[in-house]
């Protein structure tokens, strides 16, 4: 069965995240990659040779932007110079789509340059919705905003982070990022079940998914984008596709990157479950 999200956004297939360490042999190879993530401050305040290869693969290939400075569950107040920037780059490189995280990312005008967990509480909601419903009414489209992992818990959190997410998205009307990774990084730490996760989520919301390696210390799992995907979270990637039906994958890899068809590999594992999708239709 395939939800069909609300947008009729389209399934991308299978992406790569645009790396620097991977420009030379992008422009060079032509790779046979359905599309590609940047991340947005990369691109941003800059121009010169970054601008020109945006501007390369995006002849070429589709182009989502996801950025790390957001901060849209931030109590500063919106930068609103940023968000014409990202706007511009958007109209630029005629992006599909672009998001952010569900985090913030500094306070008093200081960017902490790291994704930091909001507590799940009715005031945390009403502050993250607003901005939402804001920045999209700037952008003139919805925000596709990613599930966090995270290391610690509020003592003043009173639901769950699936909760949290799902009553956001129906609330502010923006579309989902699932990142089956940092679910099952997040279960570990926290000790809940990352399938109980899946079931709340609203599919109808969930435009794609992301997939990545992390560093597992035993007592705990930090999201380093580093490695080859697990076991435990391709089995949370076959049960979101068995809920939701196809949706445009990316494989994260950022921190000891290999050569670009070592990374280009690991995604097309996930044919297998888009595969399996086909022969049960």
């Amino acid at each position: 069965m395939t939800i069909a999200n609300r947008w009729n956004l389209p399934d991308l297939g299978l992406g790569v995240g645009l790396r620097t360490v991977h420009f030379a042999h992008v422009l060079e190879k032509h790779p046979n990659v359905d599309w590609f993530e940047i991340i947005s401050e990369n691109f941003m305040a800059t121009g010169g040779r970054p601008m020109w290869v945006l501007d390369s693969v995006a002849e070429r290939y589709p182009i989502v932007m996801h950025g790390v400075s957001m901060g849209i569950g931030g109590t500063d107040p919106l930068d609103w110079a940023y968000f014409r920037e990202l706007k511009e780059l958007a109209r630029r490189c005629k992006a599909v789509w672009l998001g952010d995280h569900v985090c913030w990312t500094g306070v008093a005008g200081r960017n902490n340059h790291d994704l930091l967990p909001i507590p799940y509480t009715e005031e945390a909601l009403a502050n993250i919705v607003r901005r939402i419903r804001e920045v999209q009414d700037f952008l003139e489209r919805p925000l596709v905003l990613e599930n966090p992992s995270t290391y610690l818990e509020f003592a003043s959190t009173t639901m769950p982070e699936w909760e949290f997410l799902a009553r956001m998205a129906e609330e502010s009307d923006c579309a989902l990022l699932l990142d089956v990774n940092n679910v099952y990084v997040s279960s570990r730490n926290h000790g809940f079940d990352p399938f109980e996760y899946l079931k709340t989520i609203p599919w109808e919301r969930v435009v794609q998914i992301h997939l990545a390696g992390h560093t597992d210390h035993g007592t705990h799992c930090i999201d380093t984008h580093t490695g080859e995907v697990v076991d435990p979270v391709w089995k949370l990637y076959a049960e979101a596709l068995r809920r939701a039906g196809p949706r445009a994958t990316l494989l994260e890899w950022d921190q000891d990157i290999p050569a670009f068809d070592v990374v280009h590999a690991e995604v097309k594992k996930a044919e297998r479950f888009r595969r399996g999708l086909e022969v049960r239709a």
